[in-house]
Parts: C-alpha cells; structure tokens; sequence
C-alpha cells in the first residue's frame, strides 16, 4: 500500500468555503535544544506538502526557513521563521479518501540556542499545540527542559517527535523514559521503531497495529503499509497495552471496555481519546524518524492532524476591558469583535515594518483601524500578509484562529493588544527576561552616529530582550542581551543589515545592586534663589519590596493633607526613577518598596519638580542606609565530556566559583550540571576544548541573581569606575 506525496501537494483542487474551516486549523511550533533537527524537519514538511519542490539542507546554508545570512553561515536558527502549508489527512494507497480533510497548518519554527529563548518564549504565547523534537542520541538536554517549562507556562499541548533515528546510539524508548522521568511528564509511545541506526526502516502504529516502511527513492514520499514484522510482534504486543492502559486511564468508557473485553477497543476509539488526553496534557504522544533520511515526517504530520487542538478546541480566551477592568471574553468566531496579540515585530528590508498577530476573535480586512490598547490609539493596517519564511503572501482578510503579518502601523510593539474601536480588550501579554551581559559600542566614522542610533532603535522594537542605554559616567553606548552569541549576531546585522560599522568594547557583566535591609530617613529639599524658591520635605521608609515583585512597590500612608494629593506621584516617580542608578555602583535597582509617612510643604515654594527632586536626594542617602548589595547573574551550566576529562573540568570550575549540582552519565558520557556566576565565564568554550581536547560540549542559560562575595565588591566598582572602550 502506497502513500505518496504528490496528492498532499497544494495543487489538489478541493471544494472549500472562502473562510478557512476553524476545526481544520492547527497552530504549531517546532522546538527543541539547538541541533536536535528543527529545521530540517521542517523543510521536510514544507516538500511534503508542496510548499517547496526542492528540499533544502540546514548544513549547505539552503534551508528556506533559515533566511537570514548568519543562519546559513551558522547553520543555527536565530529568529524564529513562520509558514503556511496544507496537507490532507487521511489518505490511502495514493488516493484522497471521501472523508479527506484538507488541513491548514501555521508553523512557526523556533531557535533552539538559548541566547535566543525570547524567540521561543513570544511563540509559545500564541500558538495552540507544539511539535517537541529530541534528538535520539542525546534525550532531554537543557534546552528541551527550558522550553518545556515556558509551554507549561502556557499550557500548550504536545506531541514528542524523537528525530535522528539513524545516528549512531539512537534509542527511541530510551528517550521516552527521560522525557516520563526528567520532564515529570505521561510521555506515552504511541509507535515502535523498525530498526534504529543505519538499519532503521520505519515504524509500527501501536494504534492500528500496522507497519510502515519508507522507500529511501523520491525523497521517502512513499511508503508501504504492511504487517508487524514476525520479530516485534512480541514486542508490539507488550507496548500496544501500555499504550491502551494509559488511555484507559484517562478514559472511563475506554477502561470499561478493557477489563470486559480488551480486543473491542477499536482504533477510532484510541485516537479520540489520545486526541482529548493530549489536549488536557494528561498525555504526550511520542512518535520518532529521521527527518534527514526522509523517514516519519508524513506520520508526525497526521499525528498533528488527529491529536493536537484546531483554534476551536481551545477555551475562549481571557482578557480584561480597559474602560471598566472587568474580565472580558472572546470565543474563536468570525462574528465576535476582532482580537488579536502582536507577538513579533520584525524589520523587512523591501515591506518595512512588519507586525506578526495572532488572531483570537472576529477578523479583519486589508486597509482597516485597529484600536491599539497599549496606546489608546487607532492604528490603520494597509496591507496584511500570510508569512512564508521571509517572503510574504498578500491577503485581503485575516480570520479568527489565523496567524498573519500586518504593515502600515505607525507604533506596534511586541505584546500589544489589538483590537475592535468599539469593543478593546487587553490580552495576557509575555514577560521576558532581563540581559545578563553588555557591551560598549560606537561607530567608526562620525557619519555613522545617527545610522547607529536607528538602526539600535529598531532592533531594540524587534527583540524584547536587547537593551540599550548610555552609560552617564563615560557617555558610552551600552548594548545588553541575552549571551555573547546574541550580542555577536546584533553586530554582525548592524554591519550587514544597517551597513554601520562599530567598534566594540570587551563583554561586562549587567550587574543589578539590591536592598537587604530597612531604613526609615527625612528628606528636606530647600532652595531659595530670589524670587519663588523650591521647598519639599518627606519622612519615609526605604527596604527590599516582597518576593517575585517586580519595580517600585510605593505605599502612600499621608493623611490630613500634610503633602498634597496632586505632590504624590512626583514623589513616586522621582523614587521610580532614582531605581536606575544603585547606590553603591551606579547599577539598577530591580524592585524595592517604599512607605511614604509624613512630610510637609510650602504654600508658595512647593511643587510637583520640588518632590520629584527630593525623593531622588532621599533615596541616595537612604539607600545607603538600607545596605545596598551588588547582584551579579548566575548561570546554570551543562558540560558533556568524556569521562577522562571529568576531574580537569570539576577543578576548573570550581577555581571559577562555580557549584557542582549533579554529575550524570548520558549516551556514554558524564553530565556535569553546575551553577557559576557569568563572571567567571567569558571564554570558557575555549578553555573547555583544550581540557578535554576538543571533545566536551557545554550549554549555559540564566538562572537568577545572587549577591556577589564581599572580597570581589571593590573590583567591580574599580572595574564600573574605570570603563574605556577597549577597541
């Protein structure tokens, strides 16, 4: 029995509405630890469904949905790509069946290094279900454990794809236990591999409990369905009925059945009830192949088709009514108000300014306003396109449960609500992590300081996670992000993209400065100068703010009038904006609580300026006085290395004030998880290589602040004191 890919193609004329039939919608991302197959599985699935006619190979630079030149040169994704594509489910020996479907699908294909996590982080926010690739040979790496965590932070259904299939060490089951054990997850298989390494075949559905072994000519398009092989039938037996107790767990009607009489259970009985089990995470599917030999693909496809959620299977999503903060609904319904959350905004060089939205309710046409609730502000979207990595297809109209991207908006930012003038809404927006690492840059030719400052403008509006400040002691340009990496690609694109050429300084450390302690502390700000002078006078109590509180926490206790009521939010701000500049080095205070008691001030004298003005003084002194410490980043760190290297590689970390976690074994090698500050870390792949003689691999992502030891306090400020541009 042959399946095929010529009738999945695009080309197959089938009868459909104008509006794209919700249920046969599927929402999806691809993601995983960097080099676990993203890409490539990808490209596959865009050849599959006829999106492309020519696969294209991440490792010669022809990958379509790797567009950017640092991609192809790198052969990593660094921003995360979105595309369209259609394929047909079911099918059988060759031919569309009378009940084919004909699904829409909008894939975003996700970053896998960690630099680029934001990528991940904003996708995961708007999109229904998740494709989550391990690689066979090497299980769950950190990556995947972080990823993990952000889609149960938005409770985004999955299926496992164990890719890599062919690679020496592959062991599909294997995995599967990590992604129970290590995840904490119901990871159920829901095939077998035939063969694994270079003898890998195809696979068995547990669920039909049929065979399917790929063709290695045109590209593994076709393949024969067949019987169990006499060797796994054994095998097959013992995972069908785990597969089946598992679902008969979740399902009653299911579990009655198999006491009374197992053999009853039908197919169609065990995919609806997969279907709904994934959709409540109670349970992941775990499917594998080998997406560079062609192998498994088309499956994962209708695994997606039957078990992950259409737009219509999610609840209606929850937002808050900006004129009354009352909760407000949208349902998935071309006829409800529109709705929609930009999650992305990118730079084109022939489009310009492009906004990629997610929309939840209602719809809208090419040329219409948009209330941006953010702003408060009627935006006109011109033109709206579906996205195919970076070309773009013109639409009229964008629907309910759609994935598009907009251009004409005058101030869109990542995470804004869109929506109906006449009925806003303000969705759940995305938080995102602060950059741990910086550097001083400028440009090389007096012509370029302008360029420079526009083209950091609209990086720092592409990448939530990039920052730019000027520091007040030196006047430099400070660029802050996620990693040397990051930093690495944001020059490289400012030369590329933006044709400016900078100078760069050494990475530093984005240290934080925080308060331990509780000062209470009377401010008096008094000015005479002739004329109208300036008077304010505050008594307030300045400490750490609660746990997991981010910014100022300001608790205003005067009462009868001693600061009038319009004086008080200067107060605030001027305490809001004194948290930028730390007392001890000059670092950013991340939050602190402060409790305004008493105070008094003049007739004449007193204003608004006056009480902005003493706050900022108040808070230099008593800030002091409430024991300010420097934060430095701490960053969680994995090492794979050979056993013989382990000893060299535990000394050097700890001699880099580091502290080992744990130490594992994995696919033949040790695992050494460790936390160390970022400090101590600027080089280390280097010195990585010559301990283990080029053969150990490490992975490092932020893990949290923590007071920086006493002994090194002076240095750092030295250092903070004594910045020159080191070009």
């Amino acid at each position: 029995m042959h399946y095929g890919t010529s009738f999945h193609s695009n080309n197959l004329s089938i009868t459909m509405g104008k509006e794209k039939d919700l249920k046969l919608t599927r929402n999806i991302g691809i993601t995983a630890h960097i080099d676990a197959g993203k890409t490539t599985t990808t490209e596959r699935i865009l050849f599959y469904t006829g999106m492309s006619h020519k696969i294209g190979e991440v490792h010669d630079g022809a990958a379509i949905m790797d567009w950017m030149a640092q991609e192809q040169e790198r052969g990593i994704t660094i921003t995360s790509a979105a595309t369209s594509c259609t394929w047909h489910f079911p099918t059988k020996q060759g031919q569309l069946l009378p009940d084919s479907k004909k699904y829409h699908f909008n894939i975003i294909d996700t970053p896998g290094h960690v630099d680029f996590t934001v990528e991940v982080n904003r996708s995961l926010r708007v999109l229904d279900g998740l494709v989550f690739l391990f690689s066979a040979v090497d299980g769950v790496e950190p990556q995947s454990e972080t990823n993990w965590r952000l889609a149960d932070n938005y409770k985004v259904p999955r299926i496992g794809f164990v890719n890599k299939m062919d690679r020496q060490g592959a062991n599909f089951l294997g995995v599967c236990h990590q992604v129970k054990t290590m995840l904490q997850s119901n990871a159920v298989p829901v095939v077998l591999n035939i063969g694994e390494e270079e003898d890998f075949k195809g696979i068995v559905d547990l669920v039909t409990n049929r065979a399917i072994i790929w063709h290695d000519e045109n590209y593994g398009s076709t393949y024969d369905v067949v019987e169990v092989p006499d060797s796994m039938k054994q095998e097959v037996e013992e995972y069908r009925a785990q597969l089946i107790e598992a679902v008969a767990d979740y399902d009653d009607g299911i579990l009655e059945k198999f006491f009374d009489d197992p053999e009853s259970i039908t197919p169609q009985e065990i995919h609806a009830a997969l279907r709904a089990a994934t959709q409540d995470m109670s349970i992941i599917p775990m499917v594998c192949g080998s997406a560079f030999k062609n192998k498994g693909v088309q499956f994962l496809l209708d695994a997606v088709c039957q078990y992950l959620p259409s737009p219509e299977d999610k609840k209606a999503i929850e937002g808050m009514n900006p004129n009354n903060g009352a909760t407000s609904t949208r349902g998935p319904k071309l006829e409800e108000p529109f709705s929609a959350l930009a999650f992305k905004i990118a730079t084109d060089p022939f489009v310009g300014r492009l906004a990629f939205f997610r929309v939840y309710s209602g719809k809208l046409n090419a040329g219409s306003f948009v209330l941006n609730n953010r702003t408060s502000k009627k935006e006109r979207i011109s033109r709206i396109y579906q996205m195919h990595s970076n070309k773009q297809n013109a639409i009229e109209t964008i629907g309910a449960g759609d994935i598009g991207a907009a251009v004409g908006f005058k101030d869109i930012k990542t995470g804004d609500t869109l929506s109906s003038e006449k009925a806003p809404i303000i969705l759940e927006s995305m938080d995102f992590p602060d950059p741990v690492i910086g550097i001083s840059v400028e440009p090389k030719t007096k012509a370029d300081i302008d360029r420079l400052g526009i083209a950091l403008g609209k990086l720092v509006e592409e990448d939530p996670t990039f920052q730019v400040r000027t520091d007040q002691a030196s006047g430099q340009t400070i660029i802050s992000g996620m990693g040397e990496l990051h930093l690495d690609i944001i020059v490289d694109r400012l030369r590329r993209e933006f044709k400016v050429d900078v100078n760069q300084g050494r990475p530093r450390v984005e240290y934080k400065e925080a308060l331990t302690a509780t000062a209470k502390h009377r401010e008096v700000y008094k000015k005479q100068t002739g004329g109208r002078g300036k008077f304010a006078d505050i008594i307030f109590e300045i400490g750490p703010a609660e746990e997991n509180t981010n910014g100022l926490e300001f608790i205003n206790n005067i009462k009868g009038g001693n600061i009038p009521k319009e004086f008080i939010p200067s107060v605030e701000k001027g305490f809001k904006d004194a948290m930028k500049n730390g007392p001890m080095a000059g670092f950013e205070i991340d939050s602190m609580r402060v409790t305004l008691n008493d105070g008094s001030f003049h007739a004449v004298d007193s204003d608004s300026l006056s009480f902005e003005l003493c706050a900022k003084l108040g808070f230099r002194t008593s800030a002091a006085m409430a024991k300010s410490v420097i934060m430095e980043p701490i960053m969680k760190l994995e090492v794979l290395t050979p056993e013989e290297s382990m000893g060299d590689i535990v000394g050097d970390l700890n001699r880099r004030r580091g502290q080992v976690s744990s130490m594992d074994d994995r696919a033949g090698s040790k695992v050494i998880k460790a936390k160390v500050p970022l400090a101590e870390m600027f080089g280390y792949v280097t010195t990585l290589r010559t301990l283990s003689s080029g053969r150990a691999t490490s992975t490092m992502e932020f893990s949290h602040y923590s007071e920086i030891p006493v002994s090194l306090v002076e240095k750092v400020i030295e250092e903070v004191q004594g910045k020159v541009l080191a070009v």
